[in-house]
């Protein structure tokens, strides 16, 4: 999706929150419980552009409906380089309501799941502040 893609290029979590279903279903490359809902998944995207470093998206690949995207990205997380993929699913209404993201090699998760774990707190309270 050209306009997430755009976003999260420019640093602008605002603009990616706006582009997300309140029903949103986010699922985490390093956590098995998916999360669910608008506020805690732009708290946890925020927080990743906090996290990665030297992001960028390597290329882009499209459904035949233009519902589906998958962005490919390489990034570092405290020294360890990682590539990953955000796919990206749009419902009917032109809003994401499923985004999901893996990455690899298992040393770039496990320095992103330490850099995240370390942040966790802060991400629910953001979400908590901004879902009211």
């Amino acid at each position: 999706m050209r306009a997430f893609r755009e976003a999260v290029e420019a640093g602008d979590i605002d603009a990616v929150a706006d582009l997300l279903a309140e029903d949103v279903v986010f699922t985490s490359p390093v956590v098995f419980k998916p999360y669910p809902g608008k506020a805690i998944t732009a708290a946890i995207l925020r927080a990743v552009s906090q996290v990665f470093e030297d992001f960028r998206y390597e290329k882009e690949l499209a459904g035949p409906d233009g519902r589906d995207s998958a962005l490919v990205f390489t990034a570092r997380v405290g020294g360890r380089e990682l590539s990953g993929c955000d796919f990206i699913h749009v419902g009917e209404d032109g809003l994401i309501d499923e985004l999901t993201v893996m990455v690899r090699p298992l040393s770039g998760a496990q320095a992103l799941a330490a850099a995240m774990g370390a942040r966790f707190d802060d991400i629910v309270k953001e979400a908590e502040a901004r879902a009211v």
